[in-house]
């Protein structure tokens, strides 16, 4: 199985747990592609619908390309009744979408599986001229609000945390899009803050793409000990968020 299709295994999980993002970047998004109707938007993985329904809103012709088979039979069940909803069940890589077919295209996290070639390069060839290219993901931090529990949680990820496969798109540089032809680059941040008890956490953590391929014998281990740890510091997990988008365009 291929890596980027871990998700896809746990489709109820993801879609409980994964994070969903602020309203305000969407608002933002929307404001600056100037989405609505008649706008012909594609967004790139939407994986069980995390940055879906404020888009969807807007009654825009929206599309969206989702790799896993699980994924995407929750994305019918949740918007197949939607007249403004398509939904390809396929590969972006290598799927024939046409040439400058979208005025919006975007994604939320999704992109960073994509070659950065391909990823730029099919997208620039997809939208319109004057198009819009949006990327969103979301970096947590929950060092700073609690040090102490936070290095116990690492006590047990330096023993136990061993994945058969290493998480490997780090490479993944958002920012070299203009690289491929697009111009105009501008990043805006909004902060945000969730909240975990120990179980909650887990399931949370679970839906991370190396927690998910975690083997035995530091499967077990692994989950339990970050459990205790986080049941000896009050039950309580806290992020600081940050909810980034970038934007780009097509000349």
């Amino acid at each position: 199985m291929e890596f980027r299709l871990c998700f896809d295994t746990i489709p109820e999980q993801f879609d409980k747990y994964r994070v969903h993002y602020s309203r305000e970047i969407f608002d933002c998004f929307i404001e600056k592609a100037h989405i609505g109707r008649g706008t012909r938007v594609l967004e790139i993985g939407p994986g069980t619908g995390q940055a879906t329904d404020p888009i969807l809103d807007t009654g825009c012709d929206y599309t969206a390309i989702e790799l896993g088979s699980n994924f995407a039979e929750v994305l019918r069940r949740k918007y197949g009744s939607r007249e403004n909803y398509t939904l390809i069940n396929g590969d972006f890589i290598t799927c024939d979408l046409g040439a400058e077919c979208f005025d919006v295209i975007y994604s939320a996290a999704a992109i960073q599986w994509i070659p950065e070639d391909i990823a730029f390069g099919k997208t620039f060839s997809l939208l319109k001229s004057g198009g819009m290219l949006g990327m969103m993901y979301l970096t947590g931090d929950y060092r700073s609000p609690d040090p102490e529990l936070f290095a116990d949680i690492q006590k047990v990820y330096d023993e136990y945390f061993n994945p058969a496969r290493k998480y490997g798109h780090e490479k993944f540089v958002y920012d070299n899009a203009v690289n491929h032809g697009f111009t105009g680059l501008e990043t805006v941040c909004f902060k945000g803050r969730r909240e975990y008890s120990a179980d909650e956490y887990l399931k949370y953590i679970g839906t991370h793409s190396d927690h998910i391929v975690l083997e035995e014998p530091y499967r077990t281990p692994f989950f339990e000990g970050v459990r205790e740890a986080v049941l000896r510091h009050g039950n309580r997990v806290v992020f600081d968020d940050t909810y980034v988008l970038k934007t780009v365009r097509k000349p």
